[in-house]
């Protein structure tokens, strides 16, 4: 059989961090399985070694890759205005009916913060990473409790529409989240 090459391991590689993420932020990482991830990116579950040491290793990886992914915006804007701009439209994505209805491409954070604080050391602290970058792009001036506040108040935003049994009640507290995020940010419209 003949050896991957560097660059089809890295592909391979790629897919399954993208495909764990979704997954994980869609069904939890207790409830899926090494099998569920090689599956869904079309890889057996034996190759899985030639990637990663355990299903933690994974979790934690996934977890950054998808960080990294939800945050690219925000932390390319470059200038004051540009920040100021993709910080908006993160908010208005992040406190979003879309939001709501889809952990797989969503904040990270706020499917997998239970989670990621009772699992292994490494994820944990991909988890507090996640915490501390997404906070300080929610940061408008020097107050760098400002940005915490935000993203605090949109976490549990989502968190509480995503336990509404209708649309229009998680729009009531979506827009309860707006609200709040207009009392914390000093520049977002009222």
């Amino acid at each position: 059989m003949p050896r991957m090459s560097e660059a089809e391991k890295r592909k391979s590689h790629n897919r399954i961090l993208e495909k764990a993420g979704e997954i994980f932020r869609e069904r939890g990482v207790e409830t899926t399985s090494v099998s569920d991830v090689m599956q869904a990116a079309g890889l057996t579950h034996g190759g899985f070694y030639r990637h990663f040491k355990s299903k933690d290793e994974l979790v934690a990886a996934a977890f950054r890759t998808a960080v990294d992914g939800v945050l690219a915006d925000m932390e390319a804007a470059d200038g004051s205005d540009a920040k100021a701009a993709a910080r908006r439209d993160y908010i208005d994505t992040y406190l979003s009916l879309c939001h709501v209805g889809s952990r797989g491409d969503g904040c990270p954070l706020a499917a997998l913060a239970g989670e990621l604080n009772r699992g292994a050391p490494d994820a944990r602290r991909e988890g507090f990473d996640a915490l501390q970058r997404t906070s300080a792009q929610l940061t408008s001036g020097n107050d760098p409790a400002q940005g915490l506040a935000t993203l605090a108040l949109m976490l549990g935003t989502v968190t509480l529409a995503r336990l509404a049994d209708n649309d229009a009640a998680a729009e009531t507290m979506l827009d309860a989240g707006r609200k709040g995020v207009c009392l914390i940010q000093d520049d977002w419209p009222a």
